[in-house]
């Protein structure tokens, strides 16, 4: 039954809008009168969508991990699959999750497994969705799988939220400190120029900031041009997978951020395996999809020698120590759970020790990193205005 946008009055005054669902338009706006509404517009679903869908935001990963959560509590609900898409198909999400729950119920009703139906929506979904959701229509099983699947997602994106929230401030700083410096030497220490004329004779370091900042005055345009080729330069390293792989293996070579990079790639490579696990994926199946998750290349390329070994018969816990990918109580916990028969609860044991030392390890780092920021974006204008100020009683003294 097809779905009607309206936007009407409630009895007090109150502007409402929603989807209606009706044969007909008239049959729509029937509905509407007898709950009491007086009605303002109405219009298909579809278009209403379809006329929102350029001035919408593009599609957040949080907007697929929630329509993904309420589809896992469907189903975990005792919901019937078709029903509970379908009951997605209609809810307000972003136009294109509403289109791809379409695609999919359409696909369930000619005898499509959802697993395949999910895959051919092309939605954001990291590959350890596509093989859980497998694992669970073999085991009969699909809303366990997902909901695992869901809580995965769910930590991924907490990860990423916490690691931009904590750099947020510094980098708020640090863009202030380098704008401000940029100001003092475009517009403060110009109007100092004039000594440059009357004194031969001035201190090295008073010379260098005079006449820095008559060739950034001289030279703005030069300056915003650096400034704006830095910034393209950043953010085309951010978005590039190649670029960021190699930040994140720079990073992991630090002496404070390098362990917290480690833990928090550990904590979530243990996290997939064990969910993997969990949900009857076979181990060497479930090694190469936690492994493709990891960022930085050279740890990644140590999991693919532990997947090679481990296919070659070794036990996952030796053939991690000769890589040396994990910590000693790693070891313990993975070689434990191998002989327990209980990998997958190691498993998250070990990412749950990881992402709490990983936590601690960030807390310690920003407690360093704004200091450190303060303190070298101060030198920074301390030297500007040290500069300055020898600049002006080197040349009073030659007056004098």
């Amino acid at each position: 039954m097809p779905g009607f946008q309206y936007k009407a009055l409630n009895a007090e005054g109150a502007r409402l809008q929603g989807v209606v669902n009706a044969a007909d338009e008239r049959e729509a706006a029937r509905l509407l009168e007898r709950r009491g509404l007086s009605l303002l517009a109405l219009a298909p679903a579809e278009a209403a969508a379809s006329g929102r869908l350029g001035r919408r935001r593009r599609l957040q990963p949080r907007d697929v991990v929630l329509a993904m959560h309420e589809l896992s509590t469907l189903l975990a609900s005792g919901v019937a699959l078709a029903e509970a898409v379908q009951a997605q198909s209609r809810s307000a999400h972003h136009p294109r999750l509403l289109q791809a729950f379409e695609s999919i119920s359409a696909a369930l009703r000619q005898g499509q497994a959802f697993s395949q139906a999910l895959l051919a929506t092309g939605l954001p979904l990291p590959a350890y969705v596509h093989t859980l959701v497998q694992s669970g229509e073999r085991s009969g099983q699909l809303g366990k799988a997902l909901h695992d699947a869901v809580a995965q997602m769910e930590y991924d994106l907490q990860v990423r939220g916490e690691i931009r929230q904590a750099l947020t401030y510094p980098a708020v700083l640090v863009a202030a400190g380098i704008g401000a410096v940029v100001m003092m030497f475009t517009f403060v220490v110009p109007k100092f120029a004039a000594l440059l004329d009357r004194a031969q004779d001035l201190p090295w370091l008073g010379w260098a900031v005079l006449n820095t900042g008559m060739l950034a005055r001289q030279y703005w345009w030069a300056v915003l041009a650096a400034l704006a080729v830095l910034a393209l330069g950043l953010y085309r390293l951010l978005r590039s997978p190649q670029g960021r792989a190699r930040l994140y293996e720079r990073l992991e070579r630090l002496p404070l951020l390098g362990p917290w990079r480690v833990e928090a790639e550990t904590a979530s490579w243990a996290r997939i395996l064990a969910t993997l696990l969990g949900n009857r994926v076979p181990l060497l199946d479930a090694l190469a999809l936690a492994q493709a998750g990891v960022r930085a290349p050279g740890r990644r390329a140590r999991l693919e020698e532990v997947l090679r070994n481990v296919r070659a018969g070794s036990t996952l816990a030796d053939a991690l120590e000769e890589q040396g990918a994990l910590t000693a109580t790693g070891y313990n916990l993975v070689r434990v759970g191998e002989r327990s028969g209980e990998l997958p609860a190691m498993l998250g044991s070990l990412a749950r020790l990881c992402q709490d030392s990983g936590r601690a390890r960030m807390k310690q780092f920003l407690a360093l990193l704004e200091p450190v920021a303060i303190l070298l974006i101060g030198s920074v204008i301390g030297l500007i205005m040290i500069g300055i100020i020898l600049a002006i009683t080197s040349a009073n003294d030659i007056v004098a």
